[in-house]
């Protein structure tokens, strides 16, 4: 059987589902790639990989996709990595810069912008000053690794995992592992059977990460990610398609 070809996050969130990998028999039946959200989805819409761990808004570019596990970069209200922040609160923001590493999130702060603070700031993408707007009404959208200790910095910090559950009722998908193409069961069952593996075995990933002053990494990969695609989980994904498809 040839390889499976599989494109995962590089953010700290897949560190969990990465352990699994790299330590079951599935590493010897794939090639991996790690990449940032944008292009791991853009890998999967091009058909270089079979198999993403992408941001949910990306399947909406994808002919064909489906769901291949039980697990997902989740959270059940604050997730503590996904913000938008600002030096003024959120209705008097006249820009935003969205996340170039993003998708979902970006989407997602459309989504909010609109329909849960109800305002419509311009919006820019690859602002040549990103995430160090000098503007006091500028604010901008950032995920992943990059926020890490960055709370405390902005007078108002928007979780947007939290800002949704508060405007849904429910929990956030922000990537899935979704294939372009059929894959055989008995691969998706070995390859749910890996990433429940690293799951199982954070403790031991904790001895080979390097831990942080600013930023509680067990609390973050223990509580704020939360991994389990539920039914909810995956009502909150087609919700979220729909919310996007309104904008």
């Amino acid at each position: 059987m040839n390889k499976i070809r599989i494109s995962a996050v590089s953010y700290t969130n897949t560190k969990p589902f990465l352990y699994g990998i790299q330590h079951t028999d599935i590493i010897n039946k794939i090639d991996l790639s790690l990449d940032i959200p944008s292009d791991c989805a853009q890998k999967l819409i091009d058909d270089v990989v079979d198999i993403g761990l992408i941001p949910v808004a990306a399947a909406l570019s994808l002919p064909q996709w489906e769901i291949v596990s039980d697990y997902c970069i989740g959270a059940i209200g604050a997730v503590n990595s996904v913000f938008i922040f600002s030096n003024c609160e959120i209705k008097d923001v006249t820009t935003i810069q969205l996340d170039p590493q993003s998708r979902s999130s970006n989407n997602l702060a459309r989504v909010l912008l609109k329909n849960h603070w109800q305002v419509s700031p311009q919006q820019v993408s690859n602002a040549a000053d990103y995430a160090q707007p000098t503007d006091g009404h500028t604010a901008f959208v950032q995920i992943g690794d990059r926020t890490f200790g960055k709370k405390q910095q902005y007078k108002y910090v928007y979780d947007l995992a939290e800002e949704w559950q508060k405007m849904t009722g429910l929990p956030f998908t922000f990537a899935a592992w979704i294939a372009n193409k059929p894959i055989p069961q008995e691969f998706m069952d070995e390859f749910n059977a890996s990433l429940k593996y690293g799951l199982d075995h954070r403790e031991e990933l904790f001895k080979e990460i390097t831990m942080r002053d600013d930023f509680d990494l067990v609390d973050y990969l223990m509580v704020k990610i939360d991994y389990d695609l539920t039914a909810d989980k995956k009502k909150a994904l087609y919700l979220f398609h729909d919310y996007i498809k309104a904008l």
